[in-house]
C-alpha cells in the first residue's frame, strides 16, 4: 500500500470515470424457448430449485422463476460468465442482437429503471444505433414515449422486434422496444453502450414496453446470469434481505458504520424515502443528512482530515503520487440490510478500494481519485460503488436480494468487501421504512390531477372576469338611497 501522505497533492476538476472490479448479477425470471419459424411462441416455462425438470406456466403465476440453482442443464450459467462489460463509472452493459437481420449493440443493464431502449437515430455520443429500417421484423406500435430518469431524458417511438442475447438464455425473442430518437444527457461522451435495459418492477415503466437494464461501458467486465445462480461467481454463503416494495428493488437499510462506528442516525434517516439497489446508478448514493454524517466520520478518522470541499461533492479530485496507495488513511464503510429473519441483521462492508476511485493518471508521477460517494434528495442507492464488491441476486419470485462475496473483488491481492452476521435487531425500530410509500406512478397522477384542477378553476375566473355582467345595477342621480339598508349614507353620488 506504502505509506499515506499528510495531503493529496493535488486537486483537479473532475475529468473522468473508472472502475475497479467486475460486477456480478443474477436474476430469476420467466423464460420460454424460441418460437419455431413461422409459428408462435410456446407458453413459458418455469425452472423449479434443484430440479432439471420443466413445467408449464400461464402468465398469471409468479413474476419470475423460482430460484433455479442447478438447472440441470436446461440452462447454462457458465456461458453467461464474463458475459458484461463497462466499470462503475459509465455502467455495464451486455451485447445485444436487436431485427432481422441482427444489428448489434450495447446494452445497459440497469436495475433501477423498467424500460427497454435503444438509440434509433445517430447521436454524436453513441457509436451504433438500431436502425429500424434494416429490419424486416421491426413493428412499429405508433405510440410517442417520454422517459425521464435521476439524470437525464429521452423520447422516442415504441415498436416491436426480436432480440438475442449471445451470452444469455439460448434463443430468440419478440419484445416492446423503444427507439430513441432524441435525448438529453441520457447518452454521455465516452460511453460504449447504446441503450437501456431496465430489469425493476413494472410499477416504474413508463410506458408498455418491458426491458432489462443496460450495462455501461469501461475496461473491466462482469457477469449478468438470468434464471438462476452460478456457483462460481461468489464465495462463501448468500445473505438475503426482503424487498419491501416491488417497484425499485427497494430493502430496508438499519445502520451505517464508518470505521467501525455507528453514525447513530434514526434509522428512518437511512430509508428516506426508500433505499434501493440500482446498478444504473454508479456511486452510492445518500440522503443529505446521511451523506454529510458519513463524510464528518470519514474526515473524523481518516489519517487526513484537511480535505477540499470540492472532493466530498464530487467537483474535484484527489491526486497522489503513484508510488502511494491512499486506501490505507481511510476508513471502512458498513451497511446493515435486515435479514429475512426480521430479529437479525447482516451487514455488507466496503473497504476504502471501492469508494476511493482511481479516475486519472497525471504523468509519470500522480494518481488521482474520485469520491465514490453522493448526496441524494430522494433516496439511498446501492449503487456500482457497493454492487462491485459483490453477488448480487434479484430474486422476484421470492421478494428478496441477496448479497454474496465476489472472488474478483480484490485489488494487489487483498480482499476489498466483506460479509458478516447474523447481528441482533435488538437496537432498531421494528421498522424503518415509512409506512406510507408514495411511488412515483402515484406522484404523476396525484400531480396530474391538481394541474387539471387548477386549470378548470382559472378558465372559470377568466370567463367571469371576460363575460360582461346582466344583473348589475347601475345607479343614475334620480336613484334613491335607502338608509334603511344602506351601510354608508348618501356615499352614492
Amino acid at each position: 500500500m506504502g505509506t499515506p501522505l499528510a495531503a493529496p497533492v493535488l486537486l483537479l476538476l473532475l475529468a473522468g470515470t473508472a472502475g475497479l472490479c467486475r460486477a456480478f448479477f443474477s436474476l430469476p425470471l420467466r423464460v420460454s424457448h424460441p418460437a419455431p419459424r413461422g409459428g408462435s411462441p410456446p407458453a413459458p416455462v418455469v425452472l423449479r430449485p434443484g430440479s432439471g425438470t420443466r413445467q408449464q406456466d400461464n402468465l398469471g403465476g409468479a413474476d419470475g422463476l423460482a430460484l433455479a440453482s442447478d438447472p440441470g442443464g436446461a440452462l447454462n450459467f457458465l456461458a453467461m460468465v464474463e458475459n458484461l462489460q463497462g466499470d462503475s463509472g459509465r455502467g455495464y452493459y451486455l451485447e445485444m442482437l436487436i431485427g432481422t437481420p441482427p444489428q448489434t449493440l450495447n446494452i445497459l443493464v440497469d436495475t433501477g429503471s423498467s424500460n427497454f431502449a435503444v438509440a434509433g437515430v445517430p447521436d454524436p455520443d453513441v457509436t451504433s444505433y438500431f436502425n429500424t429500417e434494416l429490419s424486416s421484423t421491426y413493428k412499429s406500435q405508433g405510440i410517442d414515449v417520454t422517459v425521464k430518469y435521476s439524470q437525464g431524458s429521452w423520447t422516442g417511438v415504441l415498436g416491436t422486434d426480436v432480440i438475442t442475447i449471445p451470452k444469455g438464455i439460448y434463443g430468440s425473442y419478440t419484445v416492446n422496444i423503444a427507439t430513441i430518437l432524441e435525448s438529453e444527457n441520457f447518452f454521455l461522451t465516452g460511453v460504449k453502450w447504446h441503450g437501456i435495459l431496465g430489469l425493476a418492477y413494472d410499477a416504474l415503466a413508463k410506458m408498455c414496453g418491458a426491458g432489462l437494464p443496460v450495462s455501461g461501458s469501461g475496461t473491466n467486465g462482469g457477469s449478468l446470469v438470468l434464471g438462476g445462480i452460478e456457483p462460481s461467481l461468489y464465495t462463501g454463503d448468500i445473505w438475503y434481505t426482503p424487498i419491501k416494495e416491488e417497484w425499485y428493488y427497494q430493502v430496508e437499510i438499519l445502520k451505517l458504520e464508518v470505521g467501525g462506528q455507528n453514525l447513530e442516525l434514526d434509522c428512518r434517516e437511512y430509508n428516506a424515502d426508500k433505499a434501493i439497489v440500482d446498478s444504473g446508478t454508479t456511486l452510492l448514493r445518500l440522503p443529505q443528512k446521511v451523506f454529510s454524517a458519513v463524510v464528518q466520520a470519514i474526515a473524523r478518522t481518516s489519517l487526513i482530515q484537511e480535505f477540499s470541499s470540492g472532493f466530498w461533492t464530487g467537483s474535484q479530485l484527489a491526486c497522489w503520487d503513484k508510488t502511494e496507495r491512499p486506501w490505507s488513511i481511510f476508513p471502512k464503510l458498513s451497511i446493515y440490510l435486515r435479514d429475512e429473519n426480521s430479529s437479525r441483521s447482516f451487514r455488507i462492508s466496503i473497504l476504502p478500494q471501492l469508494y476511493i476511485q482511481p479516475i486519472l493518471g497525471i504523468g509519470d508521477n500522480l494518481q488521482c481519485y474520485r469520491f465514490g460517494i453522493s448526496p441524494s434528495t430522494n433516496a439511498l442507492v446501492i449503487g456500482a460503488t457497493v454492487m462491485e464488491g459483490f453477488y448480487v441476486i434479484f430474486d422476484r419470485a421470492q421478494r428478496r436480494v441477496g448479497f454474496a462475496v465476489s472472488p474478483c473483488a480484490e485489488v494487489d491481492g487483498s480482499p476489498v468487501s466483506e460479509i458478516e452476521g447474523p447481528f441482533t435487531t435488538a437496537d432498531v425500530a421494528s421498522n424503518c421504512v415509512s409506512s406510507v410509500s408514495f411511488h412515483e406512478p402515484v406522484l404523476w397522477i396525484a400531480s396530474y390531477a391538481l394541474m387539471s384542477l387548477c386549470g378548470i378553476i382559472l378558465l372559470v375566473l377568466i370567463i367571469l372576469l371576460l363575460v360582461p355582467p346582466r344583473c348589475q345595477h347601475r345607479y343614475t342621480d334620480n336613484d334613491v338611497v335607502n338608509d334603511e339598508s344602506s351601510l354608508v349614507r348618501h356615499r352614492w353620488k
